[in-house]
């Protein structure tokens, strides 16, 4: 019984220090440094994006580029 314990005490200082080290990292490396940006990130007008995108892509050799209608479909109940 007094092994076990003991090696949870052990298992638990490891995983505690390990945890400590990869948070000092995390703040090193920049993570927290701007978490205020990511909610205003969504509202960016990102028109620069959609000219770079091409017009229109080149379809599959034998398919064409013309849009196809929508089937239509009822549902009666």
């Amino acid at each position: 019984m007094l092994k076990s314990i003991l090696a949870l005490i052990i298992l638990s200082l490891f995983l505690g220090t390990a945890a400590w080290l990869f948070f000092i990292w995390a703040v090193k490396k920049g993570a927290f440094d701007d978490v205020e940006r990511a909610k205003y990130r969504m509202l960016e007008d990102n028109d620069a994006d959609a000219q770079e995108m091409p017009e229109s892509k080149a379809a599959p050799e034998g398919e064409s580029t013309e849009e196809k209608p929508e089937p239509k479909v009822s549902i009666t109940g």
